[in-house]
């Protein structure tokens, strides 16, 4: 089946809104990487998504604001945290264009057994914060009891960006997992994102290792990105077929 065209506006939830949750302040760190390193990270039923003839890693830095489940209103406890995650790039046989986490690091201890035991996403308990700097933002993530730690720090520039790549690496409205012994698709959707350029000033990461890719993050990223923000709601979804 072909693939789906990616593009920076929004598909509709196919049915009932499922989760919602606000996205802050993000960083967009993105490395090449060798599809055939990547494929055996991927859940059963999806394959490398390309780009230029490579596959990508992202490491991913915001804050997360306001979450709720189906109609209810925004947890009041645990429905805000720093989080940073390690993605890959995925496609199906139906042609489905989604993200696979192979790691999130949360500083809210119910956040993560909540995600863990509804979705099945690999969410890490970490002490985990960001901060405003004078050019940019600075993250950063310690995964508890011992764990991989990381460490970043970003800054914005002016303007705005919208290539093919970062449409690419960001224009994503879905994302596959494994749970339950099954992949499944969970649907998602959002405003347009705002992308800005930005320039990576510091990183000292062992999470991308850790993720099962040593050496990635040794050299420069060739796609560094920020944005202010948008608003996500995910779908319902469903298993893919065997």
């Amino acid at each position: 089946m072909p693939l789906h065209p990616l593009s920076p506006i929004p598909t509709p939830l196919p049915g009932a809104q499922v989760a919602a949750q606000r996205w802050s302040d993000l960083a967009f760190v993105h490395w090449r990487a060798d599809a055939d390193a990547v494929a055996p990270l991927l859940p059963p039923g999806t394959e490398p998504d390309l780009f230029d003839g490579s596959t990508w890693v992202g490491l991913i830095a915001f804050r997360l604001q306001r979450a709720s489940l189906g109609p209810l209103p925004p947890f009041p406890f645990f429905g805000e945290f720093t989080e940073i995650n390690v993605r890959l790039y995925a496609r199906d046989a139906e042609g489905r264009r989604g993200v696979v986490f192979r790691s999130l690091e949360s500083d809210s201890l119910p956040a993560v057994l909540a995600a863990q035991a509804l979705f099945g996403l690999p969410y890490r308990y970490a002490r985990a914060a960001q901060r405003r700097t004078p050019d940019g933002w600075e993250y950063a993530s310690a995964r508890l009891p011992r764990g991989p730690r990381t460490g970043l720090s970003v800054a914005v520039d002016d303007g705005e960006v919208g290539d093919e790549l970062s449409t690419f690496l960001t224009a994503r409205w879905g994302l596959f997992e494994q749970h339950l012994g099954r992949t499944r698709w969970l649907p998602n959707t959002h405003e347009p994102w705002r992308l800005q350029p930005a320039r990576l000033l510091g990183l000292r990461d062992e999470l991308v290792a850790a993720a099962g890719l040593p050496g990635i993050v040794d050299g420069p990223p060739e796609s560094v990105l920020f944005s202010p923000g948008v608003t996500a709601r995910f779908g319902r979804g469903g298993p893919l077929p065997r």
